[in-house]
């Protein structure tokens, strides 16, 4: 079977969905790689080393797509620039594999059915022991987490450790974190190994230990709701208990330095939970970066794909971290993508087996119809 791996068109991408090294794996597997010329260069990975691994190079989507029977992609497909949409080039039966957040994007699974596209979305990978290897939503925000710490601290006027020095002494920042997720956990460790102090909110009080294991002090909202569903994430908030949660925060947001927002609920849009009048009562070069913009924003006034000031205070609302640190992104994903693989393939040949807990939870689309009942329930 023919694997193509296209350049990623969604502006800002620069990450690829597969590297040298993983496509090495893959063609000792039994398939076949073909690479559109330059797909990977953004994320640091030449043409030449694709060669080297055993693939092959194309130089036109129509020479890509060709004989494809499997797609390998980081975003959904959208508008290709010939005026063609991706799906359409396409070759009906093929596999379309793509972290598409089609919970979001549902359009797509409609798309792909219509066309005849077999289509797995790598953000409706289960939580389970054995998918772990294949979670990207895990392994990028990850990576966002990091970056999220990284890209506030360089907009803020401080520095972040504790500094005794012969001018004088150095009060170390303070960060607070909304949300105790893969992304936030990672934005923790981040923020203390460089020296902050750090206060992390979550609705879901079972979280609590993993943030004072990593240093920082849980503000916790007590409540008789249960916060999280069966495979782990955070539920929808009621709005009683989003108001409680905004009262309480308000004090600790107000105080701090950076204030990091990450809290997503797959499907819905984004909880709103730094409000413009917590905003309007943060000192001055303030800084807050909202990870939720893609999916409507924590922050009420931050604006997707935007840093701008507002009552003095840096709001970052950068939609597409991992893209910044395209290169680890883009290993961590091809890997995620290869377990996947990995699992669902013997000898290069896939096999799509409905009953495997697995493949039900991430195959959206097959032989001409949307199966997934969670993405059918939204296209209706």
């Amino acid at each position: 079977m023919i694997i193509a791996i296209p350049k990623e068109l969604l502006p800002g991408e620069n990450r690829v969905a597969c590297v040298p090294d993983v496509a090495s794996k893959l063609i000792k597997s039994g398939f076949e790689i073909i690479v559109e010329k330059n797909a990977g260069l953004n994320a640091g990975f030449r043409d030449d080393q694709y060669i080297k691994a055993g693939a092959k190079i194309a130089n036109s989507v129509e020479e890509l797509y060709a004989n494809a029977d499997i797609i390998f992609k980081v975003q959904r497909p959208i508008e290709h620039p010939s005026g063609k949409h991706e799906i359409d080039l396409y070759k009906k039966g093929s596999l379309l594999i793509s972290l598409a957040y089609v919970l979001h994007y549902y359009d797509i699974a409609k798309k792909c059915a219509e066309k005849g596209i077999d289509f797995i979305s790598m953000d409706m990978i289960p939580r389970t022991t054995l998918a772990q290897k294949m979670d990207a939503l895990s392994s990028q925000a990850n990576i966002a987490g990091y970056k999220s710490v990284i890209l506030a601290a360089n907009y803020l006027g401080k520095i972040f450790p504790l500094m005794m020095t012969a001018a004088g002494t150095i009060s170390p920042a303070k960060v607070v974190i909304m949300g105790a997720g893969v992304a936030g956990l990672q934005a923790l460790g981040t923020a203390k190994r460089l020296g902050a102090v750090v206060e992390v909110s979550d609705i879901r009080p079972a979280v609590k230990e993993e943030v004072q294991s990593l240093g920082g002090k849980f503000i916790e909202v007590e409540t008789s709701e249960e916060m999280q569903d069966a495979g782990g994430y955070a539920k929808e908030a009621s709005p009683e208990f989003l108001k409680k949660q905004q009262e309480l925060i308000f004090k600790h947001v107000t105080e701090a330095d950076i204030v990091i927002t990450t809290a997503l609920v797959p499907g819905k849009k984004a909880p709103i939970l730094v409000t413009e009048e917590m905003v309007k009562h943060m000192r001055a070069g303030s800084v807050v970066l909202d990870m939720a913009t893609e999916f409507g924003g924590n922050c009420e006034i931050s604006e997707k794909g935007k840093t701008v000031k507002k009552y003095d205070v840096t709001i970052i609302g950068e939609p597409n971290l991992p893209s910044m640190v395209p290169t680890h992104a883009s290993e961590m994903y091809s890997k995620n993508i290869l377990s996947l693989v990995q699992h669902i393939s013997k000898e290069g040949k896939i096999n799509l087996n409905q009953e495997d807990e697995i493949v039900k939870g991430c195959l959206i689309s097959r032989n001409g119809e949307v199966i997934n009942q969670r993405v059918k329930d939204l296209i209706k």
